[in-house]
């Protein structure tokens, strides 16, 4: 059944009674139980097919300040052909000065181009300047936004500060995907990523994202879990289905199936997509890479037989 949510954000003190009108989140029980489905073992064939799924949801991202075309040229080569065999990945994140880079590297293959923009990863500027950051990332060939929210406004209760701002990027972002990033590890309580989320999903975003992975803690599965589980209250609640995006600190092939396996049981087969859930990472996919050769070959490649990213 779907209803719609038009009038929640006509002002900011409907705004604010219906996200603090959301059921509380029982930390204990979403700790345990992230506990509880992090411990399920995959059977050897299983595991070879949830490797290449990570595989091909990963946004292989380089976000430094001495990233150079060279280095974004080599990453997206890797994207492309990351093992013999192995799937594509879902996109490449940079910054959006080498969006036109990344776009021209990976033309035509599907691979999408994602870049952070809004004053990433502070998310402390105007408006305008934020609006003009992605346009120009669009416009440079991104396919994907990941913007970040303004935690400040968030946390001093200007919900229709973040709410519209999301709202103005979406626009800014013409067909272009929006990523709206949380930054979990500064909201201070499990009630509040679910607040976020939902608000985030009211202003249009097409996915949801835990991190920026310059804030520690980043990704961590009871977080991951409470935003799965707002995903899927809010597609029963619309009919509007939308995505999820742990990023920061998922760095082993053992991490990734733990998100996948909190995924199937917690929205089910539909979101075990690309198209509904990423995992942003730069470390991840060599060990990805290692494990799926070890499943096939019985034996582990050293290190620096996969190129660092």
């Amino acid at each position: 059944m779907t209803t719609s949510l038009a009038d929640v954000a006509s002002s900011g003190a409907t705004l604010r009674a219906f996200l603090h009108g959301l059921p509380g989140v029982d930390r204990v029980g979403a700790d345990q139980r992230a506990a509880m489905l992090s411990t399920r073992s995959i059977k050897t064939t299983a595991k070879a097919r949830a490797i290449d799924l990570a595989i091909s949801m990963v946004d292989l991202t380089t976000l430094e300040g001495a990233d150079t075309p060279g280095k974004v040229r080599a990453m997206c080569a890797k994207a492309l052909r990351p093992g013999e065999d192995a799937p594509q990945v879902a996109a490449v994140c940079v910054y959006p000065d080498l969006v036109a880079v990344a776009a021209e590297a990976v033309a035509g293959s599907g691979v999408k181009v994602a870049s952070v923009a809004t004053a990433f990863p502070s998310g402390r500027s105007s408006l305008e300047v934020k609006v003009a950051d992605t346009a120009l990332a669009v416009a440079a060939g991104a396919d994907e936004i990941d913007m970040v929210i303004d935690r400040g406004a968030f946390l001093s209760g200007d919900l229709m500060k973040v709410h519209d701002e999301i709202v103005a990027v979406k626009a800014a972002c013409g067909a272009a995907h929006l990523k709206v990033i949380l930054e979990t590890g500064e909201l201070a309580s499990y009630d509040n990523v679910r607040r976020a989320s939902w608000l985030a999903m009211l202003a249009g975003a097409d996915f949801i994202k835990t991190s920026t992975g310059k804030v520690s803690p980043a990704a961590t599965l009871p977080v991951t879990l409470i935003m799965l589980e707002a995903v899927r209250d809010f597609r029963e609640r619309t009919g509007r289905q939308v995505g999820v995006k742990p990023a920061g600190g998922i760095r082993t092939t053992k991490d990734a199936i733990k998100h996948l396996v909190l995924v199937n049981e917690t929205c089910g087969d539909d979101w075990l997509s690309p198209d509904w859930f990423r995992l942003g990472a730069s470390s991840l996919l060599n060990d990805l890479l290692m494990q799926r050769q070890k499943l096939a070959t019985g034996r582990y490649a050293g290190p620096d037989y996969f190129t660092l990213d």
